[in-house]
């Protein structure tokens, strides 16, 4: 569980007898000498960078000065978790492509991070610190020259006199006393406004140095296109596969049926004839399999004829009777053919296996610049996404096209699978087009 915010902190009464003042101060103290080595830093790099520029020595002089805000933003990230740990402050870079420098430099200078760091960097070093001292400084100047004027008044006032954070003197030490005890009771006062300063530290630090719904968005685009790449690279290998068996080994067991089928014609003498016979019938078999095999990696009608085709063929080979409403009136990407014809044939199977039913029906159109497609049955229902991997898989190949699937199965029946999947025509993939191979 999180730990509370210095915000809840200041809205309750124990904020006073909480680490929550201390931890604002010491916040406040350690911005001084940071904020001034980063000046000094700044200053030097700009300066003896911009004088040695003419001799080429200054570039990466400045170029170290654009990325000074990289170490900077990583210190406060640590930091800020004195005032606001309950949710900490990620690094929004990105990793480079390749490995080496050149890249990494690359990568960072594209990068809008990096310049938000960058200006993060100047306004700490010109601007926040300076007033971060003068706070820090008139909380522990104010409440400290009060408490300490009895000791100031034993030590430089030779017990006489004493001067009162430098505005007025007290003679006697009862009245040093008291106002001591006047900034014991200040620096409580104090806590709050400290308190309230240090909130505005932390969201001014967490604006300026937060992934910015921009760069959630980079990177969600970059996932995205990696994920179709991984799908794109996936169906070419399907692809492959599905060529050198058709090529290969199919044409191989053709070939050899046919040499057994002409070896039994000439073989008629027992035992002889028998065992041609029987090794005739298993490559027969063989063959048989490794084209339902062919069939299962990627059909070769969906590649020629489109996945309407696809969808006839498979709906003649389904062992329940199938309804067909088919509406597309051209080709569709790839990706997209494939991704669908897989989701139609694990529905179709799940009804074959599972549901019980004497009737399938498919509604395939487009619709606003969606592919819709939608396979329903007349069995008993019940069927649900989390009970198989094939249904998770289905959804995950979809989702990656940015399309969903939605599926109703009440007890009883009917069970509806929809697949909503955003689609652009491919012209140049026409459904009377020569094979690709």
């Amino acid at each position: 569980m999180h730990s509370p915010s210095l915000w809840q902190a200041l809205r309750h009464r124990r904020y006073l007898r909480s680490s929550w003042p201390w931890r604002c101060a010491l916040y406040f103290l350690t911005s001084v000498p940071l904020g001034v080595a980063l000046l000094v830093c700044l200053l030097v790099l700009a300066l003896t960078g911009s004088l040695l520029t003419v001799a080429l020595v200054g570039v990466p002089l400045l170029l170290t000065l654009v990325l000074v805000g990289l170490p900077v933003a990583q210190v406060e990230r640590r930091r800020l978790r004195l005032i606001d740990p309950a949710v900490p402050l990620e690094d929004a870079h990105q990793d480079p492509p390749r490995t080496g420098p050149a890249a990494w430099l690359r990568t960072r200078l594209q990068e809008r991070s990096t310049w938000r760091e960058l200006g993060y960097a100047l306004l700490f070093g010109c601007l926040l610190w300076p007033l971060e001292a003068v706070v820090i400084g008139t909380v522990l100047g104010v409440s400290g020259g009060l408490i300490s004027t009895p000791l100031v008044m034993a030590t430089a006032g030779g017990g006489e006199e004493a001067r009162v954070i430098k505005l007025w003197l007290v003679h006697s030490y009862p009245a040093a006393f008291a106002v001591a005890l006047a900034g014991v009771l200040l620096l409580p006062l104090l806590a709050y406004p400290l308190g309230l300063l240090a909130v505005g530290r932390a969201r001014l630090t967490r604006l300026l140095l937060d992934a910015s719904p921009q760069q959630n968005d980079v990177r969600v685009e970059e996932l995205s296109r990696s994920r179709m790449r991984l799908v794109t690279a996936f169906e070419a290998e399907r692809r492959r596969i599905e060529r050198d068996l058709h090529d290969g080994a199919q044409q191989r067991l053709v070939a050899l049926s046919m040499h057994l089928g002409l070896a039994r014609l000439d073989a008629r003498e027992e035992p002889l004839a028998g065992l041609l016979a029987q090794a005739h019938g298993e490559a027969q078999a063989a063959l048989v399999e490794l084209r339902e095999l062919i069939q299962g990696i990627h059909p070769q009608v969906l590649t020629d004829r489109g996945l309407a085709a696809a969808i006839e063929d498979m709906a003649d080979r389904s062992p329940v009777p199938v309804d067909l409403d088919l509406d597309l009136p051209h080709r569709f990407l790839e990706a997209v053919e494939s991704a669908v014809y897989f989701a139609v044939c694990e529905a179709l199977a799940n009804v074959a296996k599972h549901s019980r039913a004497t009737r399938a029906t498919v509604e395939a159109r487009v619709d606003g610049g969606q592919l819709v497609v939608r396979v329903q049955d007349n069995g008993v229902g019940g069927a649900d996404k989390a009970d198989g991997t094939g249904l998770e898989g289905v959804a995950d190949r979809i989702s990656v096209l940015g399309g969903r699937l939605l599926m109703s199965s009440p007890s009883g029946g009917p069970t509806a699978f929809r697949l909503l999947v955003p689609c652009t025509p491919a012209p140049d993939r026409r459904p009377d087009a020569p094979p690709t191979r």
